[in-house]
């Protein structure tokens, strides 16, 4: 990891915020990351993303680089390229495997070339997703490369009128069956599965109950049955290996109770999972014995180049 460094203190760029729709939440992982590796022993710098940031790099030429950008261009293979042609290591997937996991409809074809299940979507133009129902209701509408349930509308059984889609959302969206049921999620650490969370909510699971405090309650270990619980374990690190994740990687489950496993579908896998104080990774690490700062260092050991 630090293979040439004469300095006997790594030094660790934490880069941060950036342009995204995900902006504020990656200054908050990128923060709580920066007080924890500091706890670990690291020299921390802290770098808040902007169109300097190679000159910002070159400045402080650490020996890794923690990415704790989220959503687009830090999570979709921008940043990580910039990385690699600077012969920097860093955290987390790769070039490739970002790019892959970002967009929502090749994750899906990738899943299902592993025999993952996922439910039917199809991409739509904005303008013609506002006009009718591209799809039979209930559907939802989102993103095809944004994260953090950013930009997300539910259409329900029975709705008379397509969704009043913002202006912010892209010209190109993802539409897909409605998933009912419970909401899952399993972390990958390396090539370990760690465990399972129930995500409950008292409505739908979008950005404010991700990231506000009292937004949702987690259940760690989740109470489900035992098939369930090994097959979520199993379907994460089958997508992990499928998009060539590196690093830390967090899979997205919904779960129909009255299906049985035909009910447990994959949503989506996030290269660059939240590490803020209500986030789901540090929550499994610390439920299986893992300190925050013990999982930071785990993933600055972990950086390379060629990921």
């Amino acid at each position: 990891m630090v293979v040439g460094s004469s300095r006997t203190t790594p030094t660790v760029a934490v880069i941060m915020g950036g342009p995204s729709a995900e902006r504020d939440v990656s200054l908050s992982s990128g923060r709580e990351c920066a007080v924890a590796l500091r706890e670990a022993g690291f020299e921390v710098v802290e770098v808040d993303a902007a169109t300097d940031l190679c000159a910002r790099l070159q400045e402080i030429k650490p020996d890794v680089v923690f990415n704790a950008l989220h959503g687009r261009w830090g999570e979709d293979g921008c940043v990580q390229g910039m990385l690699e042609w600077m012969h920097l290591p860093y955290t987390h997937s790769g070039v490739l495997s970002s790019a892959l996991a970002m967009d929502k409809e090749r994750t899906k074809a990738a899943y299902r070339t592993a025999g993952l299940p996922v439910v039917e979507s199809m991409l739509a133009r904005r303008d013609e997703v506002r006009m009718r129902h591209v799809m039979p209701p209930p559907y939802v509408v989102k993103p095809y490369n944004e994260g953090s349930s950013v930009g997300v509308y539910l259409v329900e059984a029975g709705a008379n009128r397509p969704p009043a889609l913002s202006d912010d959302m892209p010209e190109v969206v993802m539409v897909e069956t409605y998933a009912p049921g419970r909401e899952l999620t399993t972390t990958v650490i390396g090539d370990r599965a760690l465990t399972v969370t129930d995500i409950l909510t008292d409505g739908w699971y979008d950005y404010d109950a991700k990231y506000k405090p009292g937004g949702s309650r987690h259940v760690v270990p989740a109470e489900v049955p035992q098939e369930i619980f090994d097959a979520c374990l199993d379907y994460a690190l089958r997508a992990h290996v499928v998009l060539g994740c590196r690093g830390v990687s967090r899979t997205d489950f919904r779960w129909d109770e009255a299906r049985g496993l035909d009910g447990l579908i994959l949503l989506e896998t996030n290269t660059q999972p939240g590490m803020t104080p209500t986030s789901l990774v540090p929550e499994q690490a610390q439920a299986l014995g893992i300190s925050f700062p013990d999982l930071c260092r785990w993933m600055v050991e972990d950086a390379s180049c060629n990921r």
